[in-house]
């Protein structure tokens, strides 16, 4: 059973830095794209970055510049680089991927909090 198990969420003040992992494992036969998304309190699920197995990137407008996606192909991680935060960036972060089990499926990890006080 695939599974996306993320970290490195937390509190952090205006102007400063974290680094989300996020590894899935279960039955995989191979990652496609892989990416992260929020959603602050009373706002839907957006797009942050997202990263395809051949390495393309996309970023949402509001974090280009500031925001770093990577991947580990190997290990079946991304990671979110997040530098110069803001409290607009406050909100619960979720890995997504596409996983080929060998039917290619969206999986959602469980969500962590981003919190960046003014």
């Amino acid at each position: 059973q695939v599974q996306l198990v993320e970290s490195g969420g937390g509190l952090v003040q205006a102007g400063g830095s974290l680094r989300l992992s996020c590894a899935a494992s279960g039955g995989i036969f191979r990652v496609n794209a892989m990416g992260w998304y929020r959603q602050a309190p009373g706002k839907q699920r957006e797009l942050v970055a997202s990263t395809t197995s051949g390495g393309s990137t996309n970023y949402a407008d509001s974090v280009k510049g500031r925001f770093t996606i990577s991947r580990d192909i190997a290990k079946n991680t991304v990671y979110l680089q997040m530098n110069s935060l803001k409290p607009e960036d406050t909100a619960v972060y979720y890995c997504n991927a596409v996983v080929v089990t060998p039917l290619p499926l969206g999986y959602w990890g469980q969500g962590t909090q981003v919190t960046v006080s003014s």
